[in-house]
């Protein structure tokens, strides 16, 4: 059974279900419409501890699950809601082990999720090009999962190139994705997965244009197969790399 220690973030849930996020301090108090709750009372105590303000009003102390947490935590970029986390880690096939660079890293949702899935075996290298958001983004993955030492941070512009390769998988957040195809065809493995998201139909269709030349550079040629079913996510798409032969052929895979 865990225990709840000074920095732990925390929710107290009420009984109508309404949830109170703090982050436990020695000393700390929680004030609620005049009652108030000592930190020092959870600290220590098993998570799932019914506790009870000055005037008797119950809470359950909890600590957040990841798509509770990535709705509440303090952000510097968009975060990347738990609908479309999930999405992600399908469409871009995240396993455990796998080596995956993400660009960029946001307020760190997207992170943590890549992060829990590819496991201690596992690495996750992001790329980022503003110092408050990395920042802003290490504070709040270090809240929820603690010291990492499968996260490595660079403070690295993508669209110049790709200096950690080879990869497994490749998950862009970008607003120009379509830059970083010339170097995605030789970072990522023979079989991987590039995986991008797209705001709006004008970006898709830059996004094709730019992918359709693209070559890799022993020589392999490029293809687009047959469209996908009209009710799957409009903003995902992947890039497979598959080593036939002596061939690498790149297989634009639309989702929309």
């Amino acid at each position: 059974m865990t225990t709840l220690r000074p920095g732990d973030r925390v929710h107290l849930v009420s009984r109508k279900g309404r949830r109170y996020s703090i982050v436990l301090q020695k000393g700390g108090v929680f004030q609620f419409s005049g009652e108030r709750l000592l930190h020092d009372d959870l600290i220590g105590q098993p998570e799932g501890l019914s506790v009870q303000t000055s005037r008797g009003t119950h809470f359950i102390a909890l600590r957040p699950t990841l798509a509770e947490y990535v709705v509440k935590m303090p952000r510097g970029a968009q975060v990347i809601y738990p609908k479309d986390l999930g999405l992600i880690l399908m469409w871009a096939d995240i396993y455990p082990g796998a080596k995956v660079l993400e660009a960029g890293i946001g307020s760190g949702a997207l992170t943590m999720a890549l992060l829990r899935s590819v496991g201690e075996k596992g690495c996750v290298i992001s790329y980022e090009i503003r110092e408050d958001f990395a920042k802003r983004a290490q504070e709040n993955i270090n809240q929820f999962l603690g010291p990492t030492t499968n996260l490595i941070v660079r403070m690295n512009n993508i669209y110049e190139g790709i200096e950690d390769g080879p990869v497994d998988r490749l998950v862009l957040d970008l607003p120009e994705p379509w830059q970083v195809v010339p170097h995605a065809v030789t970072a990522l493995r023979p079989g991987g997965v590039f995986h991008r998201n797209l705001r709006d139909a004008a970006s898709n269709l830059e996004y094709r244009r730019t992918v359709r030349p693209s070559r890799p550079p022993d020589g392999g040629t490029f293809g687009l197969p047959h469209r996908g079913k009209a009710n799957r996510a409009r903003r995902n798409n992947l890039i497979r790399v598959f080593l036939i032969s002596v061939r690498t052929f790149l297989i634009l895979i639309p989702m929309n």
